[in-house]
């Protein structure tokens, strides 16, 4: 008996057109990723603006005819498929995450600079200042907080809440945590076209109970990709945190990085740099500072580019153990808990005098 699973479905489902826009049903968003698999039968949803679509009956159609052809004849597709219309289905952009006060997207311009370490340290530092916070691991290429968290066997499950079905994020150290690492086997790469990443990722963001929340963290992947194009379109963000090294090829990377977040497409204000590994201490001489890879060259870069630092953590080899065993360093009591505790204080501060230079000025009228 063949194995059948999501993947599958869905590149199937990608050979298919919606006459209406001529893009592929997985690129257009129609898809809803409710794909149920019980042996050979197949049954999802695909979704469309109207219920009086024209194309309705030909694209379902079309798309059982595509599972036949590429997935095999044996799947038992036909009558499986149902409707939702675009009222159905997740808000618009924009409406998305109404519970949410601030949307931190937390970025690097390269691989290797520590950047989910620091998003996991600092969602933790952040609960442990009393902040409802969210999780998401947004990083398709290398999802790292399933292990962070020591979560890595937990497979979040789906409530009907007001009519919707939604996924129940993970809780953990205070922090309400999703990771496309949930979803995808973890012995085996993830290859990804970009429309199935972005909708995954629109899943994981607007298909959600998140509920209320003073912060919500997205650990980009590194570099630039359509997930930040997708996480900047589909979301209000408040402001992007830059982590980088001092080393040089990090700091041109760094550099990239920011420019990305502020060009005029994507305006993103940059609510500062991190400098990650700035430099390292031993456990016995705490008060020796050795600049391995370089000294204060992202306080150098975030004064050049006008951007305020938010912190620097040192290597301290503790938190490279505590991120493997699932245990974020900040719940300890170091000089590297501190940084990550200090971090989160001037990420508020930063985040705090952003919303009230956004905010409409309001004129107050004095009566005599």
């Amino acid at each position: 008996m063949m194995t059948i699973y999501p993947k599958l479905i869905l590149d199937a489902l990608a050979t298919v057109r919606y006459p209406g826009t001529g893009k592929n049903l997985v690129e257009a968003g129609m898809v809803e990723d409710n794909i149920r698999i019980e042996g050979n039968k197949v049954s999802f949803s695909l979704i469309f603006e109207k219920p009086t679509d024209p194309f309705m009956k030909s694209v379902i159609k079309a798309a059982e005819t595509a599972i036949l052809t590429y997935v095999g004849e044996e799947v038992d597709i036909v009558g499986n498929i149902s409707v939702k219309t675009v009222q159905q289905a997740r808000p618009e952009v924009g409406k998305l995450l109404p519970q949410v006060k601030n949307i931190i997207a937390v970025s690097s311009g390269k691989g290797g600079v520590g950047k989910s370490t620091v998003a996991a340290n600092l969602a933790v530092a952040l609960a442990r200042l009393g902040y409802k916070v969210g999780l998401l691991d947004a990083d398709i290429f290398g999802p790292s907080m399933p292990k962070m968290f020591q979560v890595e066997d937990a497979r979040p499950y789906a409530e009907m809440i007001d009519g919707r079905d939604m996924i129940i994020p993970i809780e953990k150290y205070g922090v309400k945590l999703l990771s496309i690492g949930f979803f995808v086997n973890p012995e085996q790469a993830t290859l990804w076209r970009g429309g199935m990443a972005s909708n995954a990722l629109k899943q994981l963001i607007g298909d959600a109970a998140w509920g209320e929340l003073d912060y919500f963290l997205i650990d980009l992947p590194p570099g630039t990709s359509d997930i930040h194009l997708t996480v900047v379109q589909t979301l209000a963000v408040t402001g992007a945190v830059v982590v980088s090294t001092p080393q040089q090829v990090a700091l041109a990377d760094a550099r990239k990085g920011i420019n990305m977040f502020t060009n005029d497409k994507v305006d993103v204000p940059i609510l500062g740099l991190v400098e990650n590994m700035a430099w390292f201490t031993p456990a016995e001489l705490p008060q020796n500072r050795y600049y391995i890879f370089g000294k204060e060259g992202a306080k150098k870069l975030a004064e050049e580019m006008n951007v305020p630092l938010l912190g620097q953590i040192p290597i301290v080899q503790g938190i490279c153990e505590s991120g493997d065993a699932g245990k974020p360093i900040v719940l300890e009591d170091t000089i590297s808990s501190q940084a990550f505790m200090n971090l989160a204080e001037e990420l508020v501060r930063q985040t705090d005098k952003r919303n009230r230079e956004k905010a409409p000025t309001r004129i107050v009228e004095t009566h005599k």
